[in-house]
């Protein structure tokens, strides 16, 4: 069993989610660039000495925001999928699923994130935050599997979202009737998961030498 957070990991928790939240409403209200790192901590109550306990720049609390729960998400997709779905698809469809299941604010939030460059920069280097969880998870679904091979499985399945990510975001097109806004084009989800296959032999090689379905 899991053991329950400590009332002192609780209240950490607490104010990263409220300075996270305020990071984008403020954002999504008056622009990502008319935000200062004091609005942030005065909206969510705390003093920009506390802020910078837990980030280094605004864009890093508005990004949080909208990729808080995705490791922890694709690491549950992969340990809930039923035993005989094979690795590579357990994987492919956990990482996937996180750019198709979005939140009501996430829409607006990535139309933001892709008109500013330093959103984009800050967005894609979330990718990594995937690694540690999902490494976990793998070893989980295949018991035989040692240490070292989870976490390099977890760590190419990482890079791979960065590059699939970051193709997808240097894609956007600016819109000609609003100068510095731009769009993406094409679907996340089908480029993720274009640019996964190539790593599908290695996932179900890796789940076959460790005795699990492939």
């Amino acid at each position: 069993m899991t053991a329950r957070p400590s009332l002192r990991e609780r209240k950490k928790q607490a104010t990263r989610e409220a300075l996270q939240a305020a990071a984008l409403r403020l954002a999504l209200e008056h622009g990502p660039d008319n935000v200062r790192v004091d609005d942030i901590a005065e909206a969510a109550g705390v003093s920009p000495r506390t802020y910078n306990n837990y980030f280094s720049s605004r864009e890093q609390a508005i990004v949080a925001a909208v990729t808080a729960q995705r490791a922890s998400r694709v690491a549950a997709a992969v340990r809930d999928r039923p035993g005989d779905v094979g690795l590579a698809d357990a994987v492919v469809d956990a990482v996937v699923g996180q750019y198709e299941d979005r939140g009501e604010q996430e829409p607006g939030a990535l139309l933001m994130i892709t008109s500013s460059p330093a959103l984009r920069a800050c967005y894609v280097d979330t990718v990594t935050t995937i690694e540690g969880p999902l490494a976990a998870a793998i070893a989980q679904r295949c018991p035989g599997l040692d240490g070292l091979t989870a976490q390099v499985l977890a760590a190419s399945v990482g890079a791979v979202a960065r590059v699939a990510l970051r193709q997808w975001l240097a894609a956007a097109q600016e819109v000609p009737a609003l100068p510095g806004f731009v769009v993406p084009s094409g679907s996340l989800p089908d480029l993720v998961r274009a640019a996964l296959t190539p790593l599908r032999p290695a996932l179900d090689v890796a789940a076959t030498s460790a005795g699990a379905p492939a």
